[in-house]
């Protein structure tokens, strides 16, 4: 990289008489010169508006080229092979033309108990003794912020360009008018302007994967008039996935959130199979079993490469721009590191799209060769990995050793019109079936049987065992959204004609909407992250519209939906999925009326569940969501910030540069650089400690925490923890009208002070009850963290912004589920103080379980409001202790319509009866079921 530039504090002016002309560079101000002032010669700049002198390079950066939009492009194909990187590494070799393998047989991968040998290695992939120390590495500086100069200006580029990406003239007017403040100081901006900052990004050897480009051209045979796909060159841009996978490997905060070695989980108590992460599969473990018999790879670490790929259209008012961004992740990691989108998910290329006129797109020969393209841009792309599939290549990893590594093809998740293509395969057949002939597929079906899948390129690998479960599009959008949702719709239409039909999904969207703290919307609208919300309130919704074997339908495909999406399988869970997917076949008959075969592939896909659980763990590390909110970061995102003109090459960087802040950001942080806040470190560093006053009080600083509403963080894997927010309040009892509220309170303190009192408080006499003159401190509300490992989350949960009031209660810890559990509103949080010792409490009014049993047709258990003989409401107060989370309540609507001005805030109020919603998320479904 050449010398950093300085800002230009002081621009500079014409040397003209009486002109009041300034100018940012020279250029400028001689195109004016010679314009207006021809005849005044050109002096030279006086030596006090001279620019300040080139800042120099930190120490130790050595510039690495990159391609970039202005950067000739290499057309070659990628590269065969790939030699084992230094430990330094950084830009893979030149490629070479690839070639295609002759198809394989592929192995027996019997399920054998291996012994595991793997352990880590030296450089030269020399096995380490059991409990080695890894091999040093090379130390940096702790004050190397290379190629930064220090923390302000990488927390100035990772603003500016990923959290705000601030557009060329917006940055250079903040560099200027951080300038302006400067000057007085004698100092400069960390920046000169956007080209300087960009520059700075681009020599960053971190996370450097340069991208490169091919392209094809069909050379098959050409009838007399040559359609014009034919002689159109298709160009294909993609990263090293070999090199990628370095970067996931070598991730130093994945070191403890990553297996080097398949496993078999077990209960200690009962002994039975648990499955959770993808390495705890059964195909990870026959897979590791094949490479220990090998001697070339016996001992070697397996990683799986997890592919998927889905087109996206960004924009159809502006001419319908589609992109095919392919996707790779290692089986490796946590499924819940995965799902964070913490640089375990990467994209690799960016795949062609052939298109053709309307005359020639329904062509076999176009059909045949936009499939064959795909397998075979897979494999050219892939190529880089397949001489470590069959000999190992040494790789530091994030824990600082040394592994031998062999790569596998893992699988590969898609939906199903991709999983077709991918399969080789035609509509409404299953993909994962490969048992016909081609003859057969071609005589009978139409297709060519001759297609060869890019698996065949690669060992180990077999195209219709690797497709993956899919969550997303077959459960969520498919079971549910495409098919249950248009089922009930018809049947409504059938059995009370279109009018009465209206009449009834209209009331249906108004109990959606009438749901607490829930906003409901028309059924046109629910797509996506909607779905899943819908899913949450569905049930109560239709129930007393629908017949009640509808109704058991319903709730037998909405428990298959959610046991898959359970963090952790065992044994037990197959079972219920097995359960749940009997019910439905058995009441799905109700619909024959209206649905005239139920042999549908997203209905199919889910009797493979079970068995693809047990090769590949839970579903929910591989689901297309995943990749789908990639698309917003990688392809979505980068195209809003292009100038629209040749957008790809523009995305292709900005994709680069946000991976190589992310790698900046890995490093520094792995090296405790990034402890504190950059005014805490400043602060340190330049304002002397201010002198305590006299009369001042103990102030203890709490860390700043800006989390939007539903946002994912990271914290404790706890299943929940309640934190309280202060505000003081007086007159409490007036306030909420409790006029009883300070005997509630002695009744709290009896029972707090006398755990093992058997006496009911109510019972005592008020003259042997505790007494509290004190004043409460009360809390407007709580902020609640709930851990749900399957739905978007961080690696340690999602925070939900404060909105529900009601609980669940934690009456009996033994009991199992709701058995041990008690429903509860709250009415307000506060604390007191009693000898010496704070009790954080909660004011709540109980509700009663209707029945020992949760309803018959939801599945779900039944409450109602608690009053005594009087009237008055079945208030207490507890510990905020025995608050377990939070419980979302539904009204059960019967079949009446409800009114029409009804709003969700109301609810509580305005119904008898409700029910404990436990498809609210995948915690209360574990509780509440």
């Amino acid at each position: 990289m050449p010398p950093r530039c300085a800002h230009h504090l002081l621009q500079l002016p014409c040397p003209a008489p009486g002109c009041a002309c300034w100018f940012q560079n020279q250029s400028g101000l001689t195109q004016h010169r010679h314009s207006l002032h021809s005849n005044i010669p050109a002096p030279g700049p006086p030596q006090d508006l001279l620019p300040p002198p080139q800042l120099p390079l930190p120490p130790h950066h050595h510039p690495q080229p990159s391609w970039s939009p202005s950067h000739p492009r290499d057309f070659s194909p990628p590269p065969l092979d790939f030699s084992p990187p230094p430990p330094d590494f950084s830009q893979p070799p030149q490629p070479s033309p690839p070639t295609l393998s002759e198809p394989r047989e592929d192995s027996d991968n019997a399920d054998a108990e291996f012994t595991d040998l793997r352990r880590p290695c030296t450089a030269d992939g020399e096995f380490l003794p059991h409990g080695a120390p890894p091999t040093p590495m090379p130390q940096k500086a702790p004050d190397d912020w290379s190629p930064y100069r220090n923390r302000i200006e990488f927390e100035a580029a990772k603003f500016a360009f990923k959290k705000c990406h601030m557009s060329a003239k917006n940055l250079d007017f903040l560099c200027d008018l951080m300038a302006a403040t400067l000057v007085k100081h004698h100092d400069v901006p960390p920046f000169a302007d956007h080209k300087d900052l960009h520059n700075v990004i681009d020599v960053t050897q971190l996370g450097d994967v340069p991208w490169q480009s091919f392209s094809v051209q069909y050379t098959g045979e050409r009838p007399e008039v040559v359609p014009p796909w034919m002689d159109d060159e298709f160009e294909v841009w993609y990263r090293d996935p070999r090199a990628m996978a370095h970067n996931i490997l070598a991730n130093p905060t994945f070191k403890d959130e990553i297996d080097y070695t398949p496993f078999r989980e077990y209960n200690a108590s009962d002994d039975t199979h648990h499955w959770k992460d993808f390495m705890s599969g059964d195909w990870a473990w026959q897979q590791a079993d094949t490479i220990s018999k090998d001697p070339e790879t016996h001992g070697s670490a397996l990683v799986p490469i997890i592919l998927s790929s889905d087109k996206t259209t960004i924009s159809v008012g502006t001419g319908n721009n589609e992109y095919y961004p392919l996707y790779a992740s290692i089986g490796n990691v946590c499924n819940n590191v995965r799902r964070a989108h913490r640089d375990a998910l990467v994209i690799i290329g960016f795949l062609t799209i052939p298109k053709t006129d309307r005359k020639h797109s329904k062509d076999d020969v176009f059909r045949i060769f936009r499939r064959q393209l795909f397998h075979s841009l897979l494999a050219a792309i892939l190529s880089s990995l397949k001489s470590a599939m069959t000999k190992y290549e040494v790789v530091r990893c994030g824990d600082g050793h040394f592994w031998r590594i062999i790569y596998s093809l893992g699988p590969y998740i898609a939906d199903y019109e991709e999983q077709l293509v991918l399969s080789c395969i035609i509509k409404h057949w299953c993909p994962k079936f490969d048992e016909l002939h081609g003859d057969t597929l071609w005589d009978e079906f139409g297709i060519i049987g001759d297609l060869v899948p890019f698996t065949n390129d690669f060992p180990r690998a077999d195209i219709h065992e690797l497709q993956s479960f899919d969550l997303l599009h077959q459960l969520i959008k498919g079971a549910f959204k495409d098919h249950l949702i248009n089922w009930v719709a018809k049947y409504l239409k059938a059995a009370h004609g279109t009018r009465r039909a209206e009449e009834i999904m209209s009331d249906i969207d108004r109990r959606v909407a009438a749901v607490p703290s829930f906003a409901g919307r028309d059924f046109k609208q629910w797509m996506g992250d909607d779905s899943k919300a819908l899913m949450k309130v569905f049930l109560p919704a239709i129930k007393g519209h629908i017949p009640a074997d509808m109704v058991c339908a319903s709730r037998a495909l909405l428990e298959f939906c959610y046991l898959a999406r359970c963090d952790v399988v065992t044994e037990d869970t197959l079972k219920q999925i097995q359960d749940a997917l009997h019910h439905f076949h058995h009441y799905h008959k109700i619909f024959d009326l209206i649905i005239p075969t139920f042999s549908l592939p997203h209905q199919h896909s889910r009797i493979h569940y079970v068995d693809m659980i047990r090769l590949f763990g839970a579903p929910n590390g591989l689901c297309s969501s995943i990749t789908e909110s990639k698309h917003i970061k990688a392809v979505k995102e980068p195209w809003h910030w292009s100038s629209r003109h040749n957008a790809l090459g523009q995305m292709l960087v900005t994709n680069q540069r946000l991976d190589k802040l992310a790698a900046s950001r890995m490093d520094f942080d792995a090296r405790g650089m990034l402890t504190g806040t950059i005014l805490s470190n400043e602060d340190e560093q330049a304002v002397p400690p201010i002198a305590p006053q006299p009369d001042a009080h103990a102030i203890e600083l709490q860390p700043v925490i800006d989390i939007d509403d539903s946002e994912i963080v990271d914290g404790p894997t706890v299943l929940a923890y309640v934190v309280l927010t202060k505000t003081p309040l007086a007159a409490l009892a007036h306030e909420v009208t409790v006029p009883d509220l300070r005997h509630l309170i002695q009744h709290f303190l009896f029972t707090q002070l006398n755990q093992d009192d058997p006496h009911d408080p109510a019972d005592v006499p008020t003259r042997s009850l505790p007494r509290h003159e004190g004043k409460l401190q009360v809390f407007n509300s709580t902020a609640t963290t709930f851990f749900a490992p399957s739905d978007l989350s961080g690696t340690g949960g999602i925070n939900e912004y404060p909105h529900n009031d009601c609980v669940f209660i934690n009456t009996d810890s033994d009991a199992q589920g709701m058995r041990g559990l008690e429903v509860a509103r709250i009415v307000c949080f506060f604390s007191l103080n009693h000898i010496w010792e704070v009790y954080p409490c909660a004011l709540i009014q109980w509700f009663e379980k209707i029945n020992d049993c949760a309803d018959e047709d939801t599945g779900m258990w039944m409450v109602h409001p608690s009053f005594h003989e009087d009237g008055s409401r079945n208030l207490a107060v507890i510990h905020i202790e025995t608050v377990f989370c939070a419980a979302h309540l539904i009204p059960i609507y019967s079949s009446e319509y409800i009114p029409h001005g009804l709003k969700f805030y109301h609810s509580i109020d305005s119904f008898r009866s409700f029910y404990v919603n436990k498809f609210a998320d995948h915690h209360t479904f574990e509780i509440a079921s």
